[in-house]
């Protein structure tokens, strides 16, 4: 087993260049299931400040798609038909997916992929202030996994973000472009990858 991770040229001789028709292949959505969509919806709206872009209801499966991004709420078209397919042209939206009657059922609840067993890790957000944002998740009560004072920890590698995590439990960061960049450059200046490859997700966060 390689506990080195990659190095450049197998990376670049495992990333290949796709078939031409892949030029207009986006990244549409990412889908989360949520137990309460009342308060998922909250979440990512008032706190995260998205908006709700398209509502599916499937009775005959007793389910709801939820579609969130952000857009400006005058772009979305009024045309039922129109906005279908407006809505499945735009990048990087959040599908939350409520199966009906999971809110009431306390002994549901959805895994978040950052304990065992691993696998989802977490969403990231771009804000122009990250200082100000967690302010705001503080004041409203959000809860966070990484706080941005945990950067004075001799444990954290990776400073200038924050991690919290949305009313199922899945993990979010929150970081803004110029902070992060040039934090991850002076954590690992020998590096180019800056992140340690091969870690899991979960040793590499909480090592930060």
């Amino acid at each position: 087993m390689n506990d080195k991770g990659l190095s450049d040229e197998e990376v670049y001789e495992a990333c290949k260049d796709g078939d031409p028709m892949t030029k207009d292949f986006i990244m549409q959505q990412t889908m989360l299931r949520v137990k309460d969509p009342v308060k998922s919806l909250d979440f990512y709206t008032r706190i995260l400040g998205m908006t709700l872009l398209q509502k599916f209801d499937f009775p005959s499966m007793h389910f709801s798609l939820f579609f969130l991004g952000y857009e400006d709420k005058n772009d979305i078209p009024t045309d039922v038909t129109e906005r279908m397919a407006w809505m499945f042209s735009r990048r990087a939206t959040i599908e939350l997916t409520h199966n009906w009657g999971s809110e009431s059922d306390e002994s549901q609840s959805y895994h978040n992929g950052n304990s065992d067993p691993h696998g989802f890790g977490h969403i990231g957000i771009t804000v122009p202030d990250v200082f100000a944002a967690c302010r705001l998740f503080q004041e409203e009560g959000v809860t966070f996994v990484k706080k941005l004072e945990d950067d004075d920890d001799m444990k954290s590698k990776v400073k200038g973000l924050a991690f919290i995590q949305d009313p199922d439990g899945y993990w979010i960061e929150i970081l803004s472009p110029e902070m992060t960049s040039c934090h991850l450059l002076q954590s690992e200046p020998n590096s180019p990858a800056v992140a340690s490859p091969g870690a899991s997700q979960q040793e590499f966060i909480m090592n930060y």
